[in-house]
């Protein structure tokens, strides 16, 4: 059995159950020039369990977790008011040297 460096650490369900998927806008781009990576995560997601995650999955050093609440609009289609669900965004800063690639995830 080989040996790892890393300390060996199980990535649950519910870790992919909260890194849903990378936004890629416009913003969420330019912010990857400072080592951002931007996620849309559950309503219920907090902060220590995010950064969890995502060191679980991506194997990357974490630096600080920012969140922010998008309130759903009122919108007419088709003639009938609907409303947009509230969605919940993670700004995650990585360590120095760290790069997710989103580009590439599916």
């Amino acid at each position: 059995m080989a040996t790892k460096a890393k300390k060996d650490v199980k990535i649950a369900a519910w870790m992919y159950d909260i890194v849903r998927t990378p936004l890629i806008t416009e913003k969420a781009t330019m912010g990857s020039q400072h080592g951002q990576i931007t996620f849309r995560v559950p309503m219920t997601a907090t902060k220590p369990a995010i950064k969890e995650a995502v060191e679980a999955v991506f194997e990357v050093k974490v630096k600080g977790v920012n969140t922010s609440i998008q309130k759903g609009k009122n919108k007419i289609f088709r003639g009938r008011l609907g409303r947009r669900s509230d969605a919940k965004k993670a700004i995650v800063t990585l360590e120095e040297g760290q790069t997710i690639d989103v580009g590439t995830a599916a």
